[in-house]
């Protein structure tokens, strides 16, 4: 892609990401989406494979119709009040149209279904993208109209998506795929506490995406996009892929890794507010998340490539990790011992 054509799109992904999440007036939240959505298309689109193109198109189409939908909810609650205030959204119809549109632009379930699709068609750095800074908007949204929202639907949705999560994740050969899953998995336990600690909804996003864009930076240096050929890559970058499966097992949520910070913290929060039962459940099925994050360590660092291997061989590989990808995975790994001073940050 042309560097001055990528260097527009990058900013006007910056540019729609800061009027949404600095907007009051649903007009303008909806044109800060509207600047993302058509900023990141041609981002997907670059390869020019059908893959790609196919992905995009889908892309389009569900932004598209979340998009109209949260446009439609806000103009219903602006007939019925007179408000276009985003935080004095009150009327029962909007407040449902709006969770649906928000749910279609995260990739909630029963709403997913296009995000692997979507993931799988794009390169490794436009998935990093799909599945950290333009989930970041609808987010914002979500936190800023939480007093309105319906707690028994975001309850079901949340552990809805927690389980399709681990459970589609389990039997997927394609790294992108899985994450992907991973990424419904998540958007889960942000929803589950959204209404009772946004706070908590913040920092759990924030610790994703970090932990997220290390292994996606890592998967880019190894130039690995499925398992087969993430068996390889111990024998190439040993202490890259070391680094990799601490990486996985943080965003499974093991305990002395940063990953655990957020799920301690939500069940701790959903155990104060009485709902036991929910803090049970989706601590459950978080161990089916866990299975797949431990069979992608295991081929990373444990199993030893067969003889004959069903790719390419790559005899040239870049074998210099840069600065960025260094800090991100020792950042997603190292700190839970700053857990007090991350709960203390306004």
């Amino acid at each position: 892609m042309n560097p001055q054509a990528k260097l527009i799109f990058s900013t006007s992904l910056l540019l729609g990401t800061t009027i949404t999440i600095s907007s009051n007036h649903w007009m303008m939240a909806w044109t800060g989406l509207e600047i993302n959505t058509l900023s990141i298309l041609p981002l997907i689109s670059k390869s020019h494979h059908p893959r790609a193109i196919e992905a995009s198109t889908k892309y389009f189409l569900v932004q598209a119709t979340a998009s109209t939908l949260l446009l439609f909810s806000s103009m219903t609650n602006a007939w019925y009040t007179g408000q276009w205030d985003i935080t004095q959204l009150s009327h029962p119809v909007s407040c449902i149209l709006l969770t649906t549109a928000i749910s279609m632009k995260l990739g909630l379930v029963p709403f997913h279904f296009w995000f692997p699709e979507v993931l799988q068609g794009s390169s490794l750095m436009t998935s990093l993208l799909l599945a950290t800074m333009m989930k970041f908007p609808p987010t914002i949204l979500l936190l800023l109209t939480s007093p309105s929202l319906n707690p028994t639907l975001l309850l079901m949705m949340a552990i809805a998506s927690a389980a399709l999560g681990g459970w589609m994740g389990l039997n997927q050969t394609q790294i992108r795929k899985i994450m992907a899953f991973s990424s419904i998995s998540h958007l889960g336990w942000m929803t589950i506490i959204l209404i009772y600690s946004p706070k908590l909804t913040l920092i759990t996003f924030y610790l994703y995406s970090l932990t997220t864009a290390a292994i996606f930076c890592t998967l880019n240096c190894t130039n690995t996009l499925k398992l087969s050929t993430l068996m390889t890559a111990w024998s190439k970058i040993p202490a890259l892929t070391a680094a990799l499966m601490l990486t996985l097992l943080s965003l499974a949520g093991l305990p002395p890794l940063t990953g655990f910070l957020p799920k301690w913290l939500i069940i701790q929060e959903l155990t104060k507010q009485g709902l036991t039962t929910a803090a049970t459940t989706i601590a459950l099925l978080s161990l089916l998340g866990l299975f797949f994050y431990l069979r992608l360590a295991y081929c990373a660092t444990i199993t030893l490539p067969p003889n004959s291997v069903n790719h390419m061989k790559q005899w040239q590989i870049n074998k210099s990790i840069n600065t960025l990808t260094s800090t991100l995975i020792l950042l997603s790994i190292v700190l839970l011992p700053m857990s007090p001073t991350i709960l203390t940050i306004p």
